[in-house]
């Protein structure tokens, strides 16, 4: 574990308010903010769309199973706390490769190991994902499950396809199951480059790139989507109240939904 270099779950740590950062990370983060000023306020506007989806999905389609692919650092409230507070039953495994993920995420889970786990995996590992214990136990019964991209399929390379990724987890969850997928986006051709090259740059673990658009809205293609007809920018999805975190510039969003697996 190398922390010379900046992490993308620590910086988005640091956008979020959290404490588990270095100088490094908040360095990378200042930078960051200097070509795309809206990053704090896109950050905040993300995890407010994660902690709806999941609300949504428990409260209102009866949802109990969560896969959180590239989870990142937790924050409150995470998955399981949003799940839970709803239906306690929930049950959530949180996927991610970076190790002080894992320990922060085993120390967080240590209350109830029953209903929660985490897993050190990389989420484009679909088939080792699958075949752990704490996966095989969520499908065991083909109860519908929910698998949650949010905000990291940007970290992943056209050459490691990200949407035949979202494809096959899709196809192997049980009828009726659902999909929550966001990712940065921008149709400034200009700025996805700059922004990719900036990240690529000085991450340790490399990434991905920053997507057009209609790229995002490819996850979705042959879904059945919900509350929307097509991706939107995150803030639009079902919005609970009207005091959130707003962009002040929109140079790139957060653009996605969620949809149901047929």
């Amino acid at each position: 574990m190398d922390v010379s270099k900046p992490s993308v779950a620590r910086m988005y740590d640091y956008l979020l308010g959290g404490s588990d950062n270095y100088d490094v990370d908040r360095e990378a983060c200042t930078e960051l903010l200097r070509l795309a000023p809206s990053t704090k306020e896109l950050a905040l506007i993300n995890r407010a769309f994660l902690v709806r989806a999941v609300r949504y999905l428990a409260a209102e389609c009866g949802i109990r199973r969560f896969i959180d692919h590239g989870s990142g650092l937790p924050t409150r409230p995470n998955v399981h706390q949003v799940a839970q507070e709803v239906a306690p039953d929930s049950r959530v495994v949180y996927i991610d490769n970076d190790p002080i993920v894992l320990a922060h995420g085993r120390m967080m889970l240590e209350e109830d190991l029953s209903t929660t786990a985490v897993v050190q995996a990389d989420m484009r590992e679909t088939e080792k994902i699958f075949a752990t214990p704490q996966v095989s136990r969520l499908l065991r019964d083909d109860e519908p499950v929910a698998a949650l991209f949010v905000s990291v399929l940007h970290c992943i390379t056209d050459d490691d396809d990200p949407w035949a990724l979202v494809n096959e987890v899709a196809g192997r969850l049980p009828s009726g199951s659902y999909l929550v997928v966001s990712q940065l986006a921008s149709d400034d051709a200009e700025l996805r480059d700059s922004v990719t090259r900036f990240m690529a740059d000085i991450t340790e673990e490399g990434w991905g790139r920053v997507r057009s658009l209609g790229e995002v809205q490819r996850y979705f293609d042959r879904l059945r989507m919900v509350e929307t007809s097509e991706a939107v920018e995150v803030s639009k999805w079902r919005p609970d109240t009207e005091v959130f975190a707003r962009q002040a510039t929109q140079e790139w969003i957060e653009y996605g939904g969620v949809a149901r697996i047929p």
